[in-house]
C-alpha cells in the first residue's frame, strides 16, 4: 500500500481533484466520469472520494452541467440537443413528392399495419402520408448520425435487384457495409457457428426494402429483432412495420426514391463522422 500511495497523479489542475493514486484513478467510476465529462473546469468545491467506501460528494452545479471539455473547447452533449448534426434540414417534402415517395402498392396487397401511414387511395393505388414520412425520416437520420458519431457499424441491406449497385456504392462512400445478395439464415442469430469465431454484429441496419418479394419479408428483419439490433427501414404499403425500430413510410420500388433515400442516409452518416472528428471523440 505504501508503494501505491507514493505513486500519485494529479487528474486535474486548479484544485478540481485531490491527489489520488494512479491505481485508484483508473478504477474509480466517479473520477473517470468527471475527468471525461467535466475536464479542467473550476468549481466551488472539489469532488472527493472517501477510500474503499466510495462515498462521493459534489456541488449541485456540477451535476447540472451537460457539456464536455475537449481540447479546451466546450462541446454540447449531443444527446441533449434536438438536432446536433443538422440533419433535419436535409428532408424536404417537395423532394419526397418529386421522387414519388408517396406512391404505394395497390390496395389489394396492403398490409393492415400500414393503414395509419396511408393518406388515401387513388385509382386503386394507396397514397402514403408524406407528413409522416418527413417526421419519421428526420428521426431516423438523427439516429444514424448518432451511431456514426459514436463509431458504430452500419449495414445497408437490400434485395432490390435494380438498386443493388446503388446501395453498395452508397455504403462504400459512407465508409460502411452493405449486403445485397441472398441472406443466409442465421447470419446474425448463429454467427459464431457459421463463421467459426466471435464477430461483431452491426450496431444498426438500414433496410432500403424490408421485403424480398411482394409478400415475403426479408429474413434479416426478424434476425435483427431477435438480436436486438436497431433498424431503420423503408416500409411500403405491403410491408409489416412492426419489427422495424425506425419505420419510414415510402415507395421502396422506384429507383428515383431509393436514390433519394441513399443520399439522405449517406449525408447523415457523414455528418455524424465529421462531428466525431471535430469533437475529437477518441472512443465509443
Amino acid at each position: 500500500m505504501a508503494a501505491v500511495r507514493s505513486k500519485v497523479v494529479t487528474l486535474a489542475r486548479r484544485g478540481l481533484f485531490r491527489k489520488i493514486s494512479s491505481t485508484h484513478s483508473a478504477c474509480c467510476p466517479v473520477h473517470s466520469f468527471v475527468k471525461r465529462n467535466l475536464g479542467d473546469r473550476l468549481f466551488a468545491s472539489p469532488i472527493t472520494c472517501q477510500g474503499a467506501n466510495r462515498l462521493y460528494s459534489a456541488v449541485q452545479q456540477n451535476q447540472e452541467i451537460q457539456t464536455t471539455l475537449t481540447d479546451d473547447k466546450i462541446v454540447e452533449n449531443p444527446l441533449k440537443h434536438d438536432d446536433y448534426f443538422q440533419v433535419k434540414s436535409l428532408v424536404k417534402v417537395e423532394e419526397l413528392f418529386e421522387a414519388g415517395v408517396h406512391f404505394g402498392h395497390k390496395s389489394g396487397v396492403r398490409d393492415e399495419y400500414m393503414v395509419p401511414y396511408i393518406y388515401g387511395n387513388r385509382v386503386g393505388v394507396d397514397i402514403l402520408d408524406l407528413e409522416q414520412t418527413v417526421e419519421n425520416m428526420k428521426i431516423a437520420l438523427n439516429f444514424l448520425a448518432h451511431i456514426a458519431y459514436r463509431g458504430g457499424v452500419i449495414l445497408f441491406i437490400s434485395k432490390h435487384a435494380l438498386s443493388m449497385p446503388l446501395v453498395e456504392r452508397t455504403a462504400s462512400e459512407a465508409g460502411e457495409y452493405s449486403h445485397c445478395r441472398y441472406w443466409r439464415g442465421g447470419t446474425f442469430t448463429n454467427a459464431t457457428q457459421q463463421f467459426g469465431s466471435v464477430i461483431r454484429l452491426p450496431d444498426t441496419c438500414i433496410f432500403l426494402s424490408t421485403v424480398n418479394s411482394v409478400f415475403e419479408q426479408h429474413r434479416a428483419v426478424v434476425e435483427s429483432a431477435k438480436m436486438m439490433i436497431p433498424t431503420v427501414g423503408i416500409v411500403d404499403t405491403n410491408s409489416d412495420p412492426r419489427l422495424i425500430t425506425y419505420p419510414i413510410p415510402g415507395n421502396d420500388d422506384s429507383l428515383t426514391s431509393i436514390e433519394l433515400y441513399c443520399r439522405l442516409f449517406k449525408e447523415a452518416i457523414l455528418k455524424g463522422k465529421q462531428k466525431r472528428k471535430e469533437d475529437d471523440l477518441k472512443s465509443v
